[in-house]
């Protein structure tokens, strides 16, 4: 399965508003939110996709698969 040879989100930051701000991948490394985005739309990050908000801006969230247990919003903060 190819996903298992691209990084993963294993854990997220949140702001004092609860948005994300920060990634931890499955090899340790800490991205903010713009290298993540540049990441994920590079397709190096497995499980998660870009889009684009109704203000335009683009947003990161986890692919849909059915397990509310991996969505971003669920993962362990570090």
């Amino acid at each position: 399965m190819a996903n298992t040879e691209r990084e993963q989100i294993m854990a997220v930051r949140k702001n004092g508003d609860g948005d994300l701000t920060s990634f931890q991948t499955s090899t340790g490394r800490i991205l903010d939110y713009s290298q993540a985005l540049n990441e994920i739309e590079a397709g190096s990050i497995a499980g998660v996709n870009v889009f684009k908000a109704k203000d335009g801006s683009k947003r990161i969230r986890g692919d849909a698969d059915g397990d509310p247990t991996n969505n971003l919003d669920q993962l362990p903060l570090f």
